[in-house]
């Protein structure tokens, strides 16, 4: 995989680096004659140096890569823990812990406390940050009171809190600097998405489509907090922010006034389509990208239409928040299959030349890989043959083709559907192995029966209207979960190792020809990228929601993961639940949960 931006372990990736940071560099120092403070810089030069871990994504393509490779398929099987931290807070641990300058930060769920420990010390907690927050709030929380991470930029850490703030702390101290409301808790809007800096804002979703939240991503001024744009995913075109060339080189995925003649009536307005997960980011193009989420309600009659622009991958210009491309995965969709997934980007070689592309497995069983330049769509390859939703796909029209027999619809009740509304892919935070030009996936193997009803939208109150049930995806041994790697190019798995539960927190690839995540019943692991075979794991207290991280410290490369079961798959364990529907129909599909793992927050620490 040719990836613009290398990590540093070789010569031709040395100098690769340093014509990435010279020209990042370059930029700044533009920028900062005409005034603008740009973190992309300092970010760029931080994140391209595998002692840190300064974003959630490591770096912008979020590619979950790192260079370092003292940690390899050799040695591994000698990881111990080197030091362990707990956060205090018993709910699912989702997202990873930054590390920037020999700092680790760590974030925890509601209450969303923030902790830095020094690396020279971690016996010590340099400084903690534990805001006041209206318990209330967590009535409204979806799946969980879960947080997906923090972000660094320009000297602050940006964290989000469920009470739906947008908070700038001094990174050295941990001084509140500024503080936003971003979303209303009243209306069912929270925010628990990780926040992401990109020149001289930071950029946050919102979270609640399953309230009846109209979904938006905004950007705030990082000095200050000062709102720089706001872009929804329904209503006038205005509100979404579509440039004047939007989908120009797609013109068939739709183009102006479908934020409302999708819906009937006003449902936009109440139609959901948030976006809580993970965003890139292409310096070069200065457009960011992620996924929308589900339409609300979940049932279809009450909502007919296409329901644009939920459900689509977003390419935007940073600066303007205007959108040049959205491409809808799920017209209408019938499942929940929220497109909030992680995307992940690259410079690979496909049908012959050279792309830039991105990748994202969505809910709804497809890995969709598009040019990011344009939004051409490249691959729409489904993650397992078990998909049956869809028939197949119409690479022209750039839609799924429906298999009527799995459609949901009133008085109707639909067995045997796969994915489930989990998807076969939810929030985890997966990896490009940028050596072998893989995507490492961490998979929900599970399906379900889906029966909808009708209820009235009041604010503030759940907006779903369907009961599910949910269970393993028939055929395959019982097993909930997956890691795979797959090639984009060829359209194949390269290997496939199974998992009792869903893999939910993502993976971790590394230049030691490793692959590392965390298991719902308390295991990190690390697997040999050629093959999948296990060659390391360890029982943690508490199981895994969230994704790993490896950094070096004075010579010494480490692995850090949190630990604290919770999260959608959890609620059954966190909450004492035990109707199978409950929980969205997540609690019939972990009741064997309880049997390997309980509740219980931290991060522990592995070395050599």
């Amino acid at each position: 995989m040719s990836l613009k931006r290398a990590t540093g372990q070789t010569g031709l990736q040395k100098k690769r680096l340093s014509r990435a940071v010279a020209t990042a560099i370059a930029g700044f120092a533009l920028a900062s004659a005409s005034g603008a403070a740009l973190a992309n810089a300092e970010l760029i030069k931080l994140s391209q140096d595998d002692r840190q871990w300064v974003m959630q994504g490591k770096d912008y393509d979020h590619s979950h890569y790192s260079g370092l490779k003292q940690i390899n398929r050799s040695n591994v099987k000698n990881l111990k823990a080197a030091w362990t931290f707990s956060t205090g807070v018993l709910h699912g641990h989702e997202g990873g812990p930054l590390v920037v300058n020999g700092i680790m930060y760590i974030h925890t769920p509601f209450p969303n406390i923030t902790y830095a420990i020094d690396l020279d010390n971690p016996n010590k907690i340099l400084w903690e940050h534990k805001p006041k927050q209206d318990a209330s709030v967590r009535a409204v929380a979806c799946c969980d009171v879960v947080n997906r991470g923090l972000a660094y930029g320009d000297g602050k850490i940006f964290k989000t809190q469920l009470d739906g703030h947008i908070v700038a702390l001094d990174a050295k101290t941990g001084k509140e600097l500024w503080k936003m409301e971003n979303s209303d808790p009243k209306v069912g809007s929270t925010l628990t998405q990780a926040p992401m800096v990109v020149e001289d804002m930071v950029i946050v979703g919102s979270s609640g489509a399953e309230l009846g939240v109209r979904g938006y991503v905004t950007a705030y001024r990082i000095k200050d907090g000062k709102q720089v744009w706001r872009a929804y995913a329904t209503g006038p075109d205005e509100d979404i922010l579509l440039a004047d060339d939007f989908n120009m080189a797609n013109p068939h995925y739709g183009q102006k006034g479908l934020g409302t003649s999708t819906w009937e009536g006003d449902a936009w307005k109440i139609g959901g389509g948030t976006n809580w997960g993970w965003y890139a980011y292409d310096p070069e193009l200065k457009l960011m990208y992620y996924g929308s989420g589900n339409p609300a309600p979940w049932n279809e009659t009450m909502r007919p239409g296409d329901n644009k622009w939920t459900m689509a991958i977003w390419g935007r210009d940073v600066k303007t928040g205007k959108a040049k491309f959205a491409f809808q995965k799920t017209p209408h969709d019938e499942w929940d299959y929220a497109g909030v997934n992680w995307i992940g980007l690259s410079d690979q070689v496909v049908d012959g030349k050279k792309q830039k592309l991105l990748t994202h497995p969505d809910r709804n069983g497809i890995v969709y890989t598009l040019n990011r330049e344009n939004g051409n769509l490249v691959r729409a390859d489904k993650i397992d043959p078990s998909v049956n939703v869809f028939k197949g796909y119409d690479m022209k029209k750039g839609v799924p083709i429906r298999d009527p027999e799995y459609s949901t619809r009133m008085d109707h009740l639909a067995k045997g559907i796969c994915p489930s509304a989990m998807g076969y892919h939810n929030q985890g935070h997966d990896s490009i192995d940028k050596k072998r030009e893989l995507v490492m996936l961490g998979t929900n193997m599970i399906c379900m029966d889906w029966e909808p009803f009708m209820l009235p939208y009041r604010a503030g109150q759940f907006f779903v209207g369907a009961t599910l049930n949910m269970y393993a995806t028939p055929g395959n041994n019982g097993n909930m979960g997956q890691v795979k790697a797959y090639d984009v190019k060829t359209s194949k798995f390269k290997w496939v190792k199974d998992e009792k539960f869903s893999v939910w927190g993502g993976t971790t690839s590394t230049a030691g020809d490793l692959v590392f995540y965390g298991t719902l019943d308390g295991l990190i692991k690390a697997v040999d990228a050629d093959n999948g075979k296990t060659l390391w794991e360890f029982k943690l207290p508490s199981g895994v929601i969230g994704h790993p991280v490896t950094y070096e410290h004075k010579g010494k490369q480490y692995v850090a993961i949190y630990y604290g079961v919770g999260g959608w798959p959890g609620v059954g364990l966190v909450f004492d639940l035990t109707d199978p529907t409950a929980g969205l129909g997540a609690v019939g599909a972990f009741k064997e949960l309880q049997q390997y793992t309980k509740m219980g927050g931290g991060v522990m620490v592995f070395s050599l």
